[in-house]
């Protein structure tokens, strides 16, 4: 009798190995990497603008937005299992639906020129395998567009009372004016098992022409935060900046937003709370290009509200942990004449949309 109790223990012992043998085996061999330089499809306008849109002209008012929707699951009673909560879902394909068709509302009711979305899923087990950047489309009609794949993960078992499963998902670049290309480059990330919570990241590039033959450049990114270390974060910062030093040498007009993942706010050799919100070393950025924050005064800067709370916990004003993670940097033939976080008290995402008035200088 003690044989058999054994045996059959054995068994499900074995069986139990085999599982777990081959589940990762499915997911190392289901990882890849997407190719650098990719070139991007263009989405041209679904309904006419009525305006002419084929170049940006110098010396004329802009508006661009950037906004981390974080796939629709961040409504102000979220908590993220990777940060310490407990969801690794959202509430429900409806609340999907209704958080990310009020983000693209929001941000459309300030009718930008160029406007930056981060972590839109495309078919997500998280987000109810709803087509988030669809939906935000729908809302964009007017606009060109083109969405770079940053995350494509196969189905994740962890946590167990709710597998967070697999996702697919991006970030996208709208413009009201014609984008003449579009490329999407791949960030170094890391290469041991923690490249499996880190993403495919990367960052678009797009390219549109101005009416005195330059060209205003814009890059839309999302940067490591889960699983990083110093050297994936400065071989990343390496890459942008040498990227975009490139494009203000022969004169080009640069801005560069999105999700940053380092404090903005925060001195360089400054200590952090948290690893994901470490200080950008500012002293990386290359000559002609800063972070568009650093021209505010004391008195603004103060002022300006952080963009990005802790999910750790449900969203408690004053009492949450807040940073600011998302923003813009400009060359310095890019001149801003308005720079705030368009505070939400996080309705619709644990990021507040970044927004910026600038023109660019002939």
């Amino acid at each position: 009798m003690v044989k058999k109790i054994f045996g059959a223990l054995g068994i499900i012992i074995g069986v139990l190995l085999l599982v777990v043998v081959g589940y990762f085996i499915y997911v190392f061999n289901a990882y890849y990497r997407l190719e650098d330089n990719l070139e991007l499809a263009i989405e041209t306008p679904l309904a006419e603008s009525g305006e002419d849109v084929t170049m940006v002209n110098v010396n004329e008012t802009y508006r661009i937005i950037t906004h981390n929707v974080g796939f629709g699951a961040y409504t102000q009673d979220f908590s993220f299992f990777m940060d310490g909560g407990t969801e690794s879902w959202a509430a429900s394909e409806d609340s999907v639906k209704e958080v990310i068709a009020s983000a693209a509302q929001f941000a459309y009711s300030y009718a930008p020129d160029f406007l930056f979305v981060q972590e839109l899923d495309i078919d997500s087990t998280r987000s109810y395998h709803v087509d988030e950047y669809a939906l935000y489309r729908s809302y964009f009609k007017e606009y060109y567009v083109n969405f770079a794949q940053n995350y494509d993960s196969p189905f994740l078992m962890y946590p167990l009372t709710q597998p967070h499963g697999a996702s697919k998902a991006g970030i996208a670049t709208f413009t009201k004016y014609a984008q003449n290309d579009a490329v999407r480059r791949s960030f170094p990330i890391s290469t041991g098992l923690a490249k499996l919570v880190d993403l495919d990241r990367c960052y678009s590039v797009t390219r549109i022409p101005t009416n005195n033959g330059k060209y205003l450049v814009l890059y839309n990114l999302h940067m490591s935060a889960y699983g990083s270390d110093e050297t994936v974060r400065e071989g990343q910062i390496s890459m942008l900046c040498a990227d975009m030093a490139t494009e203000y040498a022969v004169g080009n007009y640069i801005i560069c937003g999105g999700d940053f993942n380092h404090n903005l706010t925060l001195a360089e050799d400054a200590e952090t709370t948290q690893s994901w919100a470490a200080p950008f070393p500012r002293s990386a950025l290359p000559d002609g290009l800063s972070f568009a924050l650093d021209a505010l005064s004391e008195e603004e800067l103060s002022a300006l509200q952080d963009s990005c709370r802790n999910a750790d916990e449900p969203y408690e004003a004053g009492h949450t942990e807040t940073f600011m993670l998302d923003g813009f940097i400009v060359s310095d033939n890019v001149d801003v004449s308005l720079y705030t976080v368009l505070g939400t008290e996080y309705t619709y995402s644990d990021h507040d949309p970044v927004y910026m008035e600038f023109s660019l200088i002939y």
